[in-house]
């Protein structure tokens, strides 16, 4: 992901700017209204959107107003729900604001206390549910080793650029697609187990496992219980599956059908 000299020096140049603001505002315990300004100036200067057009405080949802909400085109793309500076951020704090996103047809929510912001992709399942897909802290950057340039990569995902490329989401799919759930799936697949016993075998001959020997092996003493259960595991499975399902003949004459994953493919290609 690549983003403009200009964007890069402006999350740079906001992220040092705030700083100080924010420690100054933490060490006077400064309330949420005051909070709110802040993270609102924030999303301005450091992240580029338009203070007056694309940022605003006037979003009611059941009757309450949300905290912040970041629009495109006159379209809620960010909830932001905002905790006093020197406040813990709760799961009551994120079930309220996914409850705001869910009721408004939101898929992103921010919850944020100005110096840790986090970011949660929601989940519009039964029942609603959402994931954890940034988690920056802007709390003693100095004392962690490269916590500067995984920040600042961390911001540039959140800026305006990010929201037009939609990038965010692409960061998101590409969490979905190497996480421990899918990873726990393709162990089990065809070519994986096949290849475990080929070297089974090569460290010892007489070593005979079979398929599904290794794959029991495998779910029930070496892959966590918690990989291989649960709503996640089911959708990571039922992607990999798809890996695996014949392709569907080809429309055209003559078109050539496809080696399936683990096949070796004819001698002419």
């Amino acid at each position: 992901m690549t983003f403009s000299k200009r964007t890069i020096d402006r999350v740079i140049t906001g992220l040092k700017r705030f700083l100080p603001v924010l420690d100054a505002a933490y060490a006077k315990d400064v309330n949420e209204a005051d909070t709110v300004r802040i993270v609102a100036d924030m999303l301005s200067d450091v992240f580029g959107y338009d203070k007056w057009n694309e940022i605003t405080s006037e979003l009611a949802i059941r009757g309450t107003y949300c905290d912040l909400a970041v629009l495109h085109k006159g379209v809620v793309k960010y909830l932001v729900e905002v905790k006093a500076i020197g406040s813990e951020l709760k799961d009551a704090h994120l079930k309220q604001a996914v409850d705001y996103g869910a009721n408004q047809g939101v898929e992103w929510v921010m919850l944020t206390n100005g110096r840790i912001w986090r970011v949660y992709r929601i989940v519009f399942s039964k029942p609603i549910g959402q994931e954890l897909v940034l988690d920056i802290d802007l709390f003693n950057l100095g004392n962690r080793k490269g916590a500067l340039t995984k920040t600042i990569q961390d911001l540039l995902l959140l800026t305006k650029e990010a929201l037009l490329k939609g990038l965010l989401e692409q960061y998101y799919v590409q969490q979905q697609l190497s996480n421990r759930f899918v990873l726990a799936a393709l162990l089990q697949t065809p070519p994986v187990l096949k290849t475990l016993r080929k070297l089974f075998r090569q460290l010892n001959p007489e070593l005979k496992l079979e398929i599904e020997e290794i794959k029991d092996l495998l779910t029930a003493e070496v892959i966590k219980r918690e990989a291989l259960e649960g709503e996640r595991a089911a959708m990571a499975a039922k992607l990999v599956k798809k890996l695996f399902q014949p392709k569907k003949a080809a429309k055209s004459k003559g078109a050539k059908e496809q080696p399936a994953p683990g096949e070796n493919p004819s001698s002419d290609l």
